[in-house]
């Protein structure tokens, strides 16, 4: 029996993405970017975001198909994000994926976004295998993950207020770096000292929860205080030193998971696993302890079809139930709820 061909759609955000797998492997995945759009604004604006998913989700299926070399017949199935994110965005992606299977004739199925970030490494790395630890930290989630199995997750931790990658937007704003924060951050802070500034690390007593709203204020009261006294230290310095704090407690926590657990694989997805500094230090602390490490390149951490489609080939594989075409989106999903 040949691979499953599965279409993916995700709409979650600001990114819209499309994709053709063929069992794990990566037939076609096409992105269109809002960044330019949203960049003004310093920010998301969801009915902006809604608006260019509607302009782009149609050419951008026609591409993927084109790319991958086949026709809408020979699809078994589709695919796109139900949740969580902003509900107009995920509501055009939903509504298309849905018409789409109709029409063919094809199990449609919701994936759950965080769900589709977890299994984004298995399009790169065939022995990544659970259990595992997964990290999934991005602009408006951030949790640590214990993997089970495929469809059995325990969440152990999660962020109590700002995400990683919201916290590097706000900080990236607050200092004129521009939007997105962590790739602008991350640029700004290659020639800093992350010593430079001990910014604070929170809830040291709660091993697998975070809190980035402290180090935002900490941040900004540091700035306005030096700027006042006429010190303003070097950008660079200050950039790498709150980098440096964000990874620090993203690394810390999720090995602090894998001593818990005995996990002897650790994985990561999401936006903010692009980061430079945050794969050096997941790859220095893996290479420690002698435990795998498994992140997909940055185009596989950010917003993608692809990782979504990944997760339609597990419920094709696992005879699942397709969801029904009166399904909605649900901008709270919960992985594993």
């Amino acid at each position: 029996m040949s691979d499953p061909l599965v279409l993916g759609i995700e709409t979650s955000c600001d990114e819209t993405g499309v994709a053709v797998i063929e069992g794990l492997e990566v037939r076609s995945s096409v992105l269109a970017s809002q960044t330019d759009i949203h960049a003004r604004f310093g920010g998301v604006v969801p009915e902006v975001a809604a608006r260019a998913h509607v302009e782009a989700i149609r050419p951008l299926m026609h591409q993927a198909m084109s790319q991958a070399g086949v026709y809408s017949d020979q699809i078994d199935a589709v695919v796109a994000t139900r949740g969580p994110g902003l509900v107009g965005a995920l509501m055009v992606g939903f509504a298309f994926g849905k018409s789409l299977a109709w029409s063919l004739g094809k199990p449609f199925f919701g994936i759950d976004h965080m769900e589709g970030h977890l299994f984004a490494p298995r399009l790169e790395f065939e022995d990544y295998q659970p259990p595992a630890i997964v990290l999934l930290a991005s602009g408006g989630h951030c949790q640590i993950v214990h993997v089970k199995d495929w469809g059995d997750y325990e969440t152990l931790g999660a962020t109590i207020d700002d995400a990683a990658g919201e916290a590097f937007d706000k900080l990236a704003r607050f200092m004129g770096l521009g939007y997105p924060g962590g790739p602008a951050i991350d640029a700004e802070s290659e020639d800093g000292d992350p010593d430079a500034v001990a910014f604070p690390r929170a809830l040291a007593d709660r091993p697998y929860d975070f809190s980035f709203s402290g180090l935002k204020t900490a941040v900004v009261t540091y700035l306005e205080k030096a700027r006042d006294a006429g010190e303003l230290p070097p950008r660079a310095d200050v950039a790498a030193s709150i980098q440096e704090a964000i990874v620090d407690v993203l690394v810390d926590k999720t090995f602090n998971a894998v001593d818990s657990t005995g996990a002897q694989v650790v994985a990561g997805g999401g936006g903010v696993l692009a980061n430079r500094r945050l794969r050096e230090r997941l790859s220095e602390e893996a290479d420690r302890r002698g435990v795998g490490l498994y992140v997909p390149s940055p185009s596989l951490c950010t917003d993608n079809g692809a990782m979504v489609a990944a997760v339609g080939v597990e419920r094709l594989s696992t005879g699942a139930t397709p969801d029904a075409l009166d399904t909605d989106v649900d901008p709270a999903m919960r992985l594993g709820a």
